[in-house]
């Protein structure tokens, strides 16, 4: 019996594994967008050329209830922009959801939202940053969604980053190639691409929304931490067998990185490199996607190429 038992978890946990993942419906003219905030309060008059520029796709706005509110660093209290996320799913006329922008605060509502209607008629999540706690947990709930930028970062964004996030929410081929860099890992790898922001990968890790990396291509990028810091975070990565079944890395922006008064001696990127080094996948180093103006789209839980050479590196969804 004990046997059987095992003979049939093992199946099971195949099965978990080879899943396909579900890729909300794609944009369409006249489809509506709704910006809400999960974390950091937006009371400022900046949504314009947001508006601007969604209403040029084609499409329309709604503006949540989080925007505006005050209180103290949120824009609401908890149950406040639980509700407003909550009541963006429900809505069957709201085809997106973009969240406004990141800070802290999205893991005190996440446990909080029902996901019973949005499984059954599911829409895009699109945000990065501290968002990553959506994209992680739709991906373990077996749903894509989109890394990108966010409303308040419209204004500076380049046109390559807005296109991006165009090209995914529409269903346009998503494609990137770059120059290489010269700490990249030479390779081929198809895989399901997962990931976000470093802080929050590693502070979600033990919980019901954390990473799943085994066969996985995974992306991370990070902002405004001690170099000591992104050492701790990729050595618990390691720790937890995080990086050990990855079938490549793409490493994002490390945006103003700070160090201590005595210099940790490495940079950050450097720091990754020395955590993955003896790891024969490919990697990637310095892709266009973080906290910068030129931060690309990436389409979490869909199944995408990289392939790295000595001259350039291609990364390609399907």
């Amino acid at each position: 019996m004990r046997k059987l038992f095992i003979f049939i978890s093992l199946i099971t946990i195949s099965s978990y594994s080879q899943k396909k993942m579900i890729t909300p419906p794609y944009l369409q003219k006249g489809d509506t967008i709704a910006i809400v905030s999960t974390a950091r309060k937006n009371i400022e008059d900046n949504l314009k050329p947001t508006i601007d520029l969604i209403e040029g796709w084609g499409l329309n706005v709604k503006i949540g209830k989080t925007i505006g509110l005050d209180y103290y660093q949120l824009a609401g209290t908890d149950d406040q922009r639980a509700a407003d996320f909550q009541e963006q799913m429900d809505n069957p006329n709201i085809k997106a959801i973009w969240c406004v922008r990141g800070g802290y605060g999205t893991v005190k509502i996440i446990d909080k939202l029902d996901f019973t209607k949005f499984k059954q008629n599911p829409k895009w999540i699109i945000g990065f940053s501290d968002v990553t706690v959506l994209h992680s947990h739709l991906n373990r709930m077996g749903i894509e969604s989109i890394h990108g930028t966010m409303p308040v970062a419209i204004a500076r964004a380049t046109d390559d980053a807005k296109n991006s996030l165009c090209a995914a929410l529409f269903g346009d081929k998503l494609e990137y190639k770059l120059d290489c860099d010269a700490l990249n890992h030479i390779g081929k790898a198809k895989g399901e691409l997962v990931g976000g922001n470093l802080s929050i990968l590693f502070s979600l890790l033990g919980s019901p929304s954390a990473i799943d990396c085994e066969d996985k291509i995974l992306f991370i990028e990070d902002l405004d931490e001690y170099l000591y810091h992104i050492d701790r975070m990729m050595m618990n990565l390691k720790r937890n067998g995080c990086l050990g079944g990855l079938k490549g890395i793409i490493v994002g922006a490390m945006t103003e990185m700070k160090d201590n008064e005595i210099p940790w001696g490495r940079n950050a990127l450097e720091i990754i490199e020395d955590t993955v080094k003896g790891l024969d996948i490919p990697i990637i180093y310095n892709f266009p996607a973080g906290h910068i103006r030129d931060n690309r789209s990436l389409i979490f839980g869909r199944q995408v190429t990289i392939e790295v050479t000595a001259s350039e590196s291609k990364v390609v969804f399907e």
